[in-house]
């Protein structure tokens, strides 16, 4: 360090010269005011229904945080980053049903959707998080988050009045250290919300003093194929410290009175839901000891049932710590999971527990059997029913801790067995009051199969969970109604009994209309998301009985839209008779028989059939005049006057050993787009680049290393040495061990020498994701600096996978746009 620091000082003071390639902090860039106008399109509201339709809240939604919103203090505990000044999350997730924690939102539009009066609700400097409804829809709470703290409010829908009934004591870290949906869940009678809190003098975050010994871990003779997770514990400070921010205080909330009324014990809550009668609640703590290996999400757990004055009834389970391979390729926790509560009275909790240890590669007729133990509790549990393959949640409405999906009178649950290897899925309809009944098959579907996918249940809110949308024998189904000239949307009713469907409605024309909300049980009225390729995305009420629409939102066509001369599908085939696809724009002022420069944006998939590959995914008709996140930035190389092959399709076909010919079918798949593009007279060859994020990156370093297709390639956020993920990584399911020439035949950093085209680098300096440690990107590029490559890094910092911040992604853009104008649009 002092021969460093000697080094340094001497090139500050004498003036050495410090060659251009060498490591240097840079000022941020920005491209055009046309570019940096785009960005700053607001997205679209979100919408959120009130559980008897008769209510919507649209949020209007901030934009782009600044590098400083980034820059805030920040712990990294077990795999949670928290906001170490609010004790909530750092980072601003996307908005959805689990991220009801998040403050992203700047201003509520209340719509009473009987009689259409709106009401606005409007704080000072807000962030608000998405509104939970109580469940007789006559308020609904948020969390505010501000400067110190997080706050619960709560709004009257009716009037539209919102008042706080907490200060900044809202506890968030432990909702977002797991999959729930919040921190908070109504009561029944909806007066009472319980919220986990802060506990009371709490004091100062403890300080890391001298340390008294090594930090250690030790295996046990057990196999643990785990994943790279990332911002893990480290050492006894940091289990200090994950103690202090995740531990809360659960408090009931009489949101009339105010009154708060602590409840149980405090502790580390990854859920703790009320039952439908309201005798009881689900609790779910994570316990210790902790992991150095795994998040927070995997530790020890103990699940017990807890009485209506928080006492333990009963304890479910002790869930040891879930060292197993990840849930995406087979494996399971090797205990009960998935507890939840059956929507009945008297109260009845149902869970799965595996028959083969969690293992997919034990040999075992049943995977899975669904347990269910009624109230009160004193008996043994009764097995429901068994499945050849691992359960997964039944319906993409449901939240990501529950599994089942229950008929509205909760004595039937919907089960859902998925197969990895082969993607084929079952959907079951299951007896959960008698057990000893035979379940009954409603559907089987493999998922690689998009133009046929039947669509996911409907589900509408209920005490303790969510229950289908339901009308007699009748439930429905949502689904994006793939097809060969892109998705269609629809909303079909399915008879449980007959197992026929009706389709109710579906997209038409040149546009794209999503299904948001069924509002009733007959399906009279819904709530859709519209959009056009030219129109940005508003809500609209249909009466499907009235045959009627009106619209929610009105949000005009940006003044800065993206512009474009074309937006079309096209179709090409793969050498070995691969159907493929993509959607290509076209520069603005575009004229037929010119040649542009072309940029090729793909992500790789892996498919089970050639059948299942080849079908075509998206749509020509979604809005495309505003990029909403850093993975469709790429678009505005249309500003440069270049022509954009977007989400080029890159199948990967051969089901669980599709990874060994990756390499050549990549490089067919890049020949087949190229191949199109001049075959229709759009480009030269020796002007198209191509780029990637994340499995795009890792795509983009591989076809530069193995092809001289393109001029040029940028990656962003990408993995370049599968030796470090060595238990497997997207649906790899061979360890290094197993498969050590896939690892290092799919490894562009083991064939760094065969690139010959100029590569530039991007990387969030906090990269999150699993697999795609920074270190990926920063040994990559010492390697092709190495070798003599023409290559650039950018660490970016306070980034994450995705890049958030305005300055982070205007910076790429002006980097990114100079490196192809170099290196593509004027190639040698």
């Amino acid at each position: 360090m002092r021969i460093i620091g000697l080094i340094t000082y001497a090139a500050l003071t004498v003036g050495v010269f410090v060659p251009a390639s060498a490591s240097a902090q840079e000022e941020y860039r920005e491209p055009s005011q046309e570019v940096a106008a785009i960005l700053d399109i607001p997205p679209p509201p979100a919408a959120s229904i009130s559980p008897d339709g008769n209510w919507a809240v649209f949020t209007t939604l901030q934009g782009m945080p600044s590098i400083a919103d980034r820059a805030v203090p920040m712990a990294r505990l077990a795999g949670v980053r928290v906001n170490t000044a609010t004790n909530g999350p750092y980072d601003a997730k996307p908005y959805d049903r689990s991220s009801s924690y998040t403050g992203r939102g700047v201003e509520y539009r209340l719509v009473n959707l009987k009689t259409g009066a709106e009401q606005r609700v409007a704080l000072t400097e807000a962030k608000l998080g998405p509104p939970m409804w109580a469940p007789d829809s006559s308020r609904f709470a948020f969390l505010y988050t501000t400067g110190k703290g997080i706050e619960l409010w709560v709004a009257d829908a009716a009037s539209g009045k919102a008042r706080a009934l907490s200060g900044p004591s809202i506890n968030v870290a432990s909702s977002i250290a797991s999959t729930s949906d919040g921190p908070c869940d109504w009561l029944a009678d909806s007066r009472r919300i319980m919220c986990q809190f802060i506990p009371e003098n709490r004091g100062p975050a403890p300080e890391r003093g001298v340390p008294t010994g090594p930090s250690v871990q030790q295996t046990d003779g057990k196999k643990a194929p785990v994943w790279t997770f990332t911002n893990l514990l480290t050492d006894k400070y940091d289990e200090q410290l994950f103690d202090y921010y995740m531990t809360s205080q659960p408090m009931i909330v009489d949101v009339v009175s105010g009154k708060k009324t602590p409840f149980a014990k405090a502790g580390i809550y990854e859920g703790l839901k009320p039952s439908e009668d309201g005798q009881y609640y689900l609790s779910t703590r994570i316990v210790g000891p902790y992991s150095y290996l795994v998040p927070a999400s995997r530790f020890p757990k103990q699940v017990e049932i807890l009485s209506a004055d928080g006492k333990v009834v009963k304890q479910l389970a002790d869930v040891p710590i879930n060292n197993a391979g990840p849930e995406s390729m087979g494996w399971a926790l090797a205990g009960a999971r998935g507890h939840q509560w059956r929507p009945t009275s008297p109260a009845a909790v149902m869970y799965v527990e595996p028959l083969d240890q969690g293992n997919p590669a034990v040999s075992a007729d049943y995977r899975d059997r669904v347990m269910v133990l009624e109230a009160p509790f004193d008996s043994a549990p009764r097995e429901v029913m068994r499945t050849a393959d691992r359960i997964v949640s039944a319906s993409d409405d449901l939240d990501g801790t529950d599994l089942f999906a229950f008929a509205d009178n909760g004595q039937q649950a919907m089960v859902k067995q998925f197969a990895w290897a082969t993607r084929g899925e079952k959907v079951w309809l299951a007896n959960a009051i008698q057990p000893t009944s035979q379940p009954t098959l409603l559907w089987s579907h493999n998922a690689d199969d998009w133009y046929s996918d039947p669509g996911s249940p409907v589900t509408k809110a209920a005490q303790g969970g969510a229950v289908l949308r339901q009308n007699g024998d009748w439930i429905y189904l949502a689904g994006q109604g793939g097809s060969p000239d892109g998705d269609h949307p629809f909303l079909d009713r399915f008879n449980l009994k007959t197992q026929k469907s009706e389709r109710l409605f579906a997209t038409s024309g040149a546009s794209y209309e999503n299904v948001v909300a069924v509002l009733d049980d007959q399906a009279k009225r819904l709530i859709t998301r519209y959009e056009t390729s030219l129109d940005p995305a508003n809500y609209i009420l249909r009466d499907l009985a009235a045959k009627d629409s009106k619209p929610l939102t009105n949000l005009p066509r940006p003044e800065h839209a993206l512009r474009y001369s074309s937006k079309q599908l096209v179709n090409y085939v793969r050498s070995d008779g691969v159907p493929l696809s993509g959607t290509l724009y076209l520069p603005p002022n575009y004229k037929k028989g010119n040649k542009v420069p072309a940029i090729v944006w793909a992500y790789p998939r892996e498919y089970a059939s050639k059948s299942g590959a080849g079908q075509v995914r998206g749509s020509p008709y979604t809005y495309s005049g505003r990029s909403n996140r850093v993975s469709s930035d790429y678009m505005l190389f249309l500003t440069q006057g270049y022509a954009v092959l977007a989400n080029a399709a890159m199948p990967i076909v051969g089901g669980l050993k599709a990874n060994d010919t990756y390499v050549e079918q990549l490089v067919a798949n890049a020949q087949a787009a190229v191949d199109m593009l001049v075959d229709q007279g759009v480009t030269d060859r020796k002007t198209v680049g191509v780029a990637g994020h994340s499995y795009g990156a890792f795509m983009t370093a591989n076809l530069l290393a193995h092809s001289d297709i393109f001029a040029a390639g940028y990656a962003l956020s990408g993995a370049y040495n599968r030796t470090l993920t060595p238990f497997g990584f997207q649906r790899e399911r061979r360890t290094y061990w197993q498969a050590p020439e896939v690892y290092q035949a799919m490894s562009p950093f083991m064939h760094v020498t065969d690139i010959n085209e100029p590569i530039l680098l991007f990387h969030g300096e906090i990269d999150s994701n699993t697999g795609t440690y920074p270190i990926q990107s920063q040994r990559f590029f010492h390697a092709l600096k190495g070798v003599g490559a023409t290559a650039k890094l950018e660490m970016l910092p306070y980034e994450d996978h995705a890049y958030a911040a305005r300055e982070s992604r205007l910076h790429v853009l002006a980097e990114s746009f100079d490196w192809f104008d170099q290196y593509v649009k004027n190639a040698k």
